[in-house]
């Protein structure tokens, strides 16, 4: 197991094989095609597509092609100068479900642009949104909490989930394994910016998230979750901070750094864990 730094989200591409349809201007011949060997102009027909066909399942089909096709920096850079990333982001909006994982999965890959970032950078609050109403280890929330690990990567964007903390918090406490850990990648990498560091501890946590520190939890999440309480610890409040915190007992602050705190007794129970990652975080945070 490597050790847990600032993390990217990286989808693989996926394979579509989509027949001829005349009514798309020759988009079905370009749906076939593999995505590394689009050109400029089949991107433009793809994306006119995307604007103007009343087919879902034309748009999710194009929405995944475009996708692939953003594994690939050159054309990153293509559909940015072309306006596809404010396009592709429209459908945002779509009432199908599965259309809106489809445009999540494609802005994740266009999101490795540092450019492109600062177009995406907008829509932070709308992929927040749908995570907070859509339901719990659903494709969307995973799909969305993909997309915000690569634009918390930098520390450009990060003071846009300032007030998202406690959303995220809580999808520790009832999400599966898989989702757990997009959302401590997301943590970890917040956590790393010591300019977000007061809303982050100061953010409504839920008690039962000391349970997760247990042998039983899976050791991807608890390494990830000892990663984010070593960051935590380097945080150093001012008296006054620290005193306002402690009256806030649901603070994340008083959860999991507090003296008081359940915390540090279940953690030197973590000592003698097998995984030696882990063990070694345990280690470094016991006094």
């Amino acid at each position: 197991m490597s050790s847990v730094g600032p993390t990217v989200a990286v989808l693989p591409q996926t394979s579509l094989q989509v027949g001829r349809n005349d009514a798309l201007l020759g988009a079905g011949e370009i749906l076939s095609k593999s995505p590394g060997v689009l050109e400029p102009r089949h991107l433009n027909v793809l994306l006119s597509v995307l604007q103007t066909s009343p087919s879902p399942t034309e748009k999710r089909d194009v929405l995944i092609t475009l996708g692939n096709a953003a594994a690939f920096t050159a054309n990153q850079d293509l559909l940015r100068e072309f306006g596809g990333l404010h396009i592709i982001a429209s459908c945002l909006c779509d009432p199908s479900p599965d259309l809106r994982v489809q445009t999540l999965n494609a802005l994740n890959n266009l999101s490795m642009n540092i450019r492109n970032q600062e177009q995406l950078k907008i829509y932070v609050p709308q992929v927040l949104e749908l995570i907070e109403m859509s339901p719990v280890n659903s494709d969307l929330q995973l799909a969305a909490l993909r997309l915000l690990t690569n634009l918390t990567v930098t520390d450009n964007h990060q003071h846009l989930m300032k007030n998202s903390i406690t959303l995220l918090l809580s999808l520790l406490v009832v999400s599966s394994e898989v989702l757990q850990i997009q959302v401590l990648k997301v943590l970890v990498n917040l956590s790393s910016n010591p300019d977000v560091m007061d809303d982050i501890v100061q953010a409504q946590a839920p008690a039962s998230l000391v349970l997760l520190f247990d042998s039983c939890t899976s050791a991807d999440v608890l390494l990830r979750l000892l990663t984010l309480v070593v960051n935590l610890q380097a945080w150093r409040p001012s008296a006054q901070v620290a005193e306002a915190l402690r009256s806030r007992q649901d603070s994340l602050y008083c959860v999991l750094l507090d003296s008081s705190s359940q915390f540090h007794s279940r953690l030197r129970l973590l000592l003698s864990h097998p995984d030696r990652e882990i063990s070694a975080q345990v280690a470094r945070l016991l006094p």
